[in-house]
Order: C-alpha cells, then structure tokens, then sequence
C-alpha cells in the first residue's frame, strides 16, 4: 500500500491559512471588541489611548508655516504574547476514501476544527477582559442590583444611554458597539419597557438589529459561547450576565486593524496568523496531522472608549 503525498491529498499551505485567517464562528463576539492588530514582536508595550487621542485639531496651515504634529497613544502597560497552537489528525484510512470523492477537503476540515478551538479561547480571553471591573473606573461601570436588572423592572434603554453619556464626555465619541450575553438578551425579550418601546415595529421581540436601531448605535451583538470547565465538563456562559458597551476602531475587519488607531481594544497577533503549520505524516498513528498556530493576546488599551454594565440577566430576586 503506498503512502499518499500531500499533493495527492490536494492540500497546500497557504491555502489552509487563507481559510483559517477568514474563518468565523457564530456566536464568537471577542474580535468585535478587540479586533485583530498585527504586531512584529512577541512583546512590548501597548499603545494607550486617552482624550488628547480623540481631540479635534486644526490643520491649516498658513504658506511657508510649520505643520503641525500630533502623536495619538502613548506606551503603556507591558504585553506578551504566548505562542499558541494545537493539532488535529486525520487518519490515512478517510484520506483515501476522501481521495475518491472529488470536493471532499478533510485536510481543511481538520484545520478549521482546530480554529475553532483556538478561537473560543480567544472568546474566554476577551470576555475576561471585557467584564473585569477593575479594569474601569467608577463614572464607566454599574453593578444592577435586584429589581434594576433587566429581569425585573429595570429600564435597559436608559442603562444604554448612561453608558453611551459616559464613554462620549470621555472621548467625545459614542460607542458604535453593544456586546449583550445571552442571558441579558433573553431578559430583553420579556422586558416590559423593552416591549413598549418596540410595538410598533413589524417584530414582536426585540432583535439586535431593533436594538441597535433604538439605541442609536452601529452594531448590537449576542455573544453566545459556552465553555465546559471542571472535573465535570460543566457548561458555563463566556459573557455571564452582563453588557458591554465600546467605541471599537472601524478600520478591524480581516484584513487586520491599525494597532495606532484610538479603540476600546485590540488582539494583537503575530504577522501572518493564524497559520497552518507544514502538515506532517505520524507513523505511529497512521495519519496525516495539521497543526494550526495563532500567537495573540487581547488587550485593552482604552478604558474611556468602554462601559460595563454587569448582571444585567441575572435573576431579579
């Protein structure tokens, strides 16, 4: 029985880090918040942003004057990024049936079983970040407590606008943002005040687009990850209960954001991840491997650009 080569398995390198570089999955929000940054090194400082970052300035400039310069950020707590990386293997016995039936990519599948591991990692990160609340000062956080929640009679509309105030007196911007945990979002879809608001629109429950519509912002997302933990393989909710709300630089997206941009946050990641190692063949357990590599690190680097509302879904009583 001969050994099958890569190029029969039709698999190549870039392609597979192409396809991880644009792969998503439903239900992860972190990136939304802390979009991707590539960075040269694997630690250094993270550029900080404060209200000279967001300030208006006056260009004009008389013939034969000096320019003016402006610097936004400045070098502020240390970052470090561990490299990260896991393997999926796929045994020779389904790559030679899969040789048979044109289409059929399980050298992509396992690199993007292995992405999705990776990202909801990230997810776990981010929203450690995210909902710390100290990692706000006191005008950019509220704890709900009891009946203020919105499981109860709170009024989640007037909590949006309170943190919508705060973020723009801090950087004169609005948040375009609004991540909600899934709890937070089912309590939205029994609110009384929530209800009122939207009946008369064509739906009969609050979306998040109604949401973003009604609370004057660009984007309003669930983020719905569960991670299982413990000895048990417990599920838990990665956003827990709470909301969070931020201005997020536009310029994110695949192709990468500008790390010198003012935003709430940034994942900074090594240049040309995530990428798909060199696949290799495993005697011992007769399979092709793939291994995938994403070396990032979330991290905040504009306090005032956010607002954390927490226990927002968390029972009334």
């Amino acid at each position: 029985m001969s050994q099958q080569t890569l190029a029969q398995t039709r698999v190549v390198d870039p392609i597979l880090s192409t396809q991880v570089r644009g792969y998503r999955q439903p239900g992860l929000v972190g990136e939304l918040l802390f979009p991707r940054a590539p960075v040269g090194s694997y630690g250094g400082k993270i550029i900080t942003f404060g209200k000279e970052s967001f300030r208006l300035y006056n260009s004009k400039r008389a013939p034969g004057s000096a320019t003016k310069r402006i610097t936004f950020g400045y070098q502020g707590d240390p970052y470090a990024i561990v490299p990260s990386g896991l393997e999926a293997s796929v045994p020779r016995e389904l790559m030679r049936d899969a040789s048979q039936v044109p289409g059929i990519d399980l050298g992509g599948r396992a690199v993007n079983t292995v992405q999705r591991s990776l990202l909801l990692e990230h997810e776990s990160a981010s929203s450690t970040i995210a909902r710390n609340a100290a990692n706000y000062d006191a005008a950019h956080k509220i704890a709900l407590v009891g009946a203020a929640r919105w499981t109860g009679t709170g009024d989640p509309s007037a909590d949006i606008e309170v943190g919508k105030l705060a973020i723009a007196d801090s950087i004169g911007i609005e948040p375009n943002t609004v991540v909600i945990s899934s709890s937070a979002m089912s309590a939205l879809r029994f609110n009384a005040k929530i209800l009122d608001r939207i009946k008369y629109t064509r739906s009969d429950s609050p979306t998040p687009e109604i949401l973003a519509n009604l609370w004057g912002v660009e984007k309003v997302v669930v983020g719905r990850a569960v991670v299982a933990s413990g000895a048990a393989d417990t599920f838990g909710k990665v956003w827990g209960d709470d909301v969070i709300l931020a201005y997020v630089s536009p310029t994110g997206g695949d192709l990468g954001a500008n790390a010198e941009e003012p935003s709430y946050g940034y994942t900074y990641l090594i240049e040309g991840h995530p990428l798909v190692e060199q696949p290799y063949y495993d005697n011992n357990s007769k399979s092709w491997v793939y291994g995938v590599s994403y070396d990032n690190t979330p991290v905040l680097s504009g306090m005032l650009a956010g607002y954390l509302i927490q226990n927002a879904g968390a029972p009334a009583a």
